[in-house]
């Protein structure tokens, strides 16, 4: 298959003994490309650095609503010259997370927003992160909007009826490991049901870990099983599908 694996955090510590090895297992799947994601600003400069060392890697870089409440005054100056880099492909992620509410909620909201607009400045795709905060995150997403360089959600865990809205506003649905879970219906359905122009998958390693591997350090060469669910939902072969997605992520990040 060729994969694209859209959204991992190949920076982090967990991948610090083997990230060579990592690397060369992804590429021995199938995976011709990762979109390293940034957490805040240091996480953001180590995605580029991993994008320079690695030749499939892209980067985004952004502040995570876990990291909006600490982040540098002129965090969005830094983002705008840390975007100037060649191989940085979108912004993000960003957008809100009530689960855990890590940082003040006005706080992630101002940071989600300020973030929206820069990408819109730059013409810049988005990855956005909701985690229990649909109704705020889709609120910001109509009033901010539109947003002419498009966007993925990122680990989609909505609704259908979300889904379509946003799509209909540009985006792309992403669907993480979760989908290989067996109590996970509702995700199952979303992801049977979201065309094919409009799906990408991704690890979100080293967490959301697939069948098989459920429980152990999720890693870029586990999304072809992500992948390989979502064909049978889909009732077509993986092959087929992999290629159609990968093709997405590249228009997306205009890779």
């Amino acid at each position: 298959m060729i994969l694209f694996d859209t959204h991992a955090h190949i920076d982090f510590e967990d991948f610090d003994a083997d990230r060579d090895e990592m690397i060369g297992r992804a590429r021995a799947a199938g995976v011709v490309n990762i979109v390293n994601v940034g957490f805040e600003l240091d996480s953001s400069r180590r995605a580029l650095r991993m994008s320079e060392k690695y030749d499939l890697v892209y980067a985004a870089v952004g502040v995570h609503p876990h990291a909006a409440g600490e982040t540098a005054a002129d965090y969005l100056e830094q983002l705008e010259k840390l975007s100037a880099h060649p191989k940085v492909v979108a912004l993000g992620e960003m957008g809100l997370d009530y689960f855990r509410n890590l940082s003040p909620v006005p706080e992630q909201k101002k940071v989600f927003r300020g973030q929206l607009a820069l990408a819109r400045r730059l013409d810049l795709p988005v990855v956005i992160h909701d985690r229990e905060a649909h109704g705020d995150m889709m609120d910001i997403l109509r009033n901010d909007g539109p947003f002419p360089a498009g966007g993925v959600i990122h680990c989609y865990s909505g609704s259908w009826e979300m889904a379509r809205e946003c799509m209909a506003m540009g985006f792309y649905i992403s669907i993480a490991g979760p989908v290989t879970f067996p109590k996970s219906a509702r995700l199952k359905d979303v992801a049977a049901r979201v065309p094919l122009d409009r799906l990408l998958v991704e690890t979100d390693a080293p967490y959301l870990t697939p069948v098989p591997h459920r429980g152990k350090r999720n890693e870029p060469a586990y999304v072809g099983f992500t992948l390989t669910e979502i064909a049978a939902l889909k009732k077509m072969e993986a092959d087929e599908l992999a290629k159609i997605c990968a093709e997405n992520g590249r228009r997306l990040f205009r890779i």
